[in-house]
């Protein structure tokens, strides 16, 4: 007691600081006791793909810009006489599942180099300097192996813009990337190779010559490479009597693993047939899983039903009296995915640009089943919400992107310029308003005139729950609909400054 009376709080005001350091050395060594041991990646080359040439279709642009890479790097003497380098980098961009990753593949194997695939986001640490460390072990290593390729996948995970990152780890790992693709120790015989699905997103050091000297777009197939790419996937299967091309048809939009995925689902369909081959209808019920979704087992009622049979037979009833939008293939009222029916549209020919009345036809198909519910049961349900979001997305686009307006004609005013005026917005939102009107107006003159032929597409479409183009023809020939109509007001909307 007289210890302890004998010391001053002068004494624990000056230890106080030492104990606690010492606290924080103890609880700092303990974290780094029980904090998990990771050891560097080993980076070593893929095993030697078998993807050539042939096994890659629907792409012929972008495999005819990568052929040069591959001649490069069989025949450098050739190329070194005139003068000329490999490209250092080769950009493939485009959206998902178009064959990025298989192009890579492919320049590879052709051209008998050693092939490094890595992610991008492999080189991403929470630790400053640890994914620099890691690039440069990647280059050291292709170099000492070279002729190599390097893929990177994904490259806009370490290839954003800098400045926007707080701890910098990102920027460093970039910045060891653009030093490394320099060439200040480089290899003429090492081609660094990646694929981005965002390309505005990159950075613009890494989209200069010298780094990503070819930036290649790969874009989805047109009808004849769906065609191809069919064929290609479906090589080493039994297939019996498959039209290709028309399934090309059916799958305007689809990327190549898209179609990948359909050739296996329709063996997947045969074998659940207990069959040997595989027939069109298991390419078909493929087709109808991927684009709409699975088979629903819900069941709903009587009154349901025909609403959602007025509804698909509203979609097909317009599609069938506008030219400009393509017949309708199929219509189903079986319950797949979210949706309680679908109405299935084949277009003829691959169309890449769309003119204002044919976007509006469009808006007018997507609203004719919300319209023939009014008209039939005098009231709306819930089932047009996917309509109402793509014609939101039409007109929207129409206005703002388009300038396809009567007031914002030829101006392009994008939803992210906060510098826009209030009066401006209201605008749009006054014509958008406008030609959504004009849509509904259109649908429901269409709907009313042919109703006869409605109840009768709605009637069969209840007896039987699904309708093939035959079908179709078939119940539209029983009545001769009435020429499309016309409405005014469409004259003097797209007439630019009324």
């Amino acid at each position: 007691m007289p210890l302890l009376l004998g010391i001053s709080s002068y004494d624990i005001q000056g230890w106080a600081p030492i104990v606690l350091m010492l606290i924080l050395v103890v609880i700092f060594a303990m974290t780094l006791k029980f904090m998990p041991r990771t050891k560097p990646q080993k980076i070593k080359p893929d095993s030697d793909s078998s993807v050539r040439w042939e096994d890659v279709a629907g792409v012929t642009e972008a495999k005819d810009e990568l052929k040069e890479v591959v001649d490069f790097l069989r025949h450098p003497k050739r190329f070194k006489k005139l003068g000329a380098r490999v490209p250092k980098g080769i950009l493939l961009h485009g959206p998902p599942g178009t064959g990025k990753t298989l192009l890579a593949k492919a320049v590879a194997h052709e051209a008998n180099a050693k092939f490094f695939a890595q992610s991008a986001s492999s080189f991403v640490e929470m630790f400053a300097g640890l994914g620099a460390a890691r690039i440069r072990r990647l280059f050291k290593i292709a170099r000492d192996q070279a002729p190599a390729i390097i893929f990177i996948d994904e490259l806009d995970a370490v290839g954003a813009t800098r400045g926007n990152q707080f701890s910098g780890e990102k920027d460093q790992t970039l910045n060891q990337l653009l030093v490394e693709m320099d060439g200040f120790e480089g290899a003429d015989n090492l081609v660094v190779i990646a694929a981005s699905n965002l390309l505005e997103k990159l950075d613009p050091a890494l989209l200069r010559p010298g780094r990503f000297d070819r930036q290649i777009l790969v874009t989805p197939p047109d009808l004849n490479g769906r065609t191809e790419i069919l064929e290609v996937h479906s090589k080493g299967k039994p297939c019996h009597e498959v039209d290709f091309e028309l399934i090309a048809r059916q799958t305007a939009g689809l990327t190549g693993a898209d179609l990948a995925n359909i050739c296996n689902e329709a063996a997947i369909f045969a074998g659940r047939q207990e069959r040997d081959v595989i027939l069109m209808e298991d390419f078909e019920d493929a087709l109808e899983r991927v684009v709409a979704g699975m088979q629903s087992r819900r069941v709903i009622n009587d009154h349901e039903k025909s609403v959602v049979a007025y509804h698909e037979a509203g979609h097909a009833l317009c599609s069938e009296l506008l030219p400009s939008v393509e017949k309708v293939h199929k219509i189903s009222i079986i319950p797949r995915g979210k949706a309680l029916g679908y109405t299935l549209n084949l277009p003829e020919e691959d169309r890449y640009l769309k003119s204002k009345e044919e976007l509006i036809d469009y808006m007018v198909v997507l609203l004719g089943g919300r319209v023939a519910e009014h008209v039939v049961f005098g009231a709306i349900t819930t089932g047009a919400s996917d309509d109402l979001r793509k014609v939101y997305d039409i007109s929207r686009s129409m206005v703002a992107d388009y300038g396809m307006g009567t007031q914002l004609n030829n101006r392009r005013l994008p939803a992210e310029d906060y510098s826009m005026s209030d009066n401006t917005r209201r605008i749009i939102d006054d014509e958008q308003q406008e030609l959504t009107d004009l849509a509904y107006r259109r649908a429901l003159d269409m709907v009313m005139a042919n109703r006869p032929l409605l109840d009768e597409l709605a009637r069969t479409l209840l007896d039987n729950e699904v309708l093939e183009r035959g079908d179709i023809e078939r119940v539209c020939g029983m009545k001769e609909p009435m020429a499309k109509p016309r409405i005014a007001a469409l004259e003097r909307h797209t007439t630019p400054g009324d």
